[in-house]
């Protein structure tokens, strides 16, 4: 009689952490204000807990969507605080750059 053998699992290093695995609403969330706040991709994607080649794949999936649209606006609010220092923050409405 023959036996079959025993399938095993992957090392437990070969496994990829539970709260790294997946880009909650939450770590979305807080890697665009980072990307507004920094405008670096790898920055912001550390700040979530998640790579810089994760953000790349998941903007990919996500071509189109508010994730992606907000991703670009984020970086060009970004730019436009680098251009021009003194102006008041694009990221806060009017009314709220008035109250201070």
């Amino acid at each position: 009689m023959e036996q079959q053998p025993i399938p095993t699992s992957p090392a437990p290093s070969a496994q990829v952490p539970t709260s790294r695995a997946h880009w909650t609403a939450d770590k979305q969330r807080l890697f665009l204000a980072a990307l507004l706040a920094t405008g670096n991709v790898s920055h912001s994607a550390h700040a979530a807990g998640m790579s810089r080649s994760s953000a790349h794949r998941l903007r990919r999936r996500l071509a189109g969507t508010p994730f992606d649209r907000t991703w670009d606006r984020a970086l060009a609010l970004h730019a436009q605080t680098l251009a021009d220092p003194f102006a008041a923050d694009p990221a806060r409405p009017a009314a709220q750059q008035a109250r201070g």
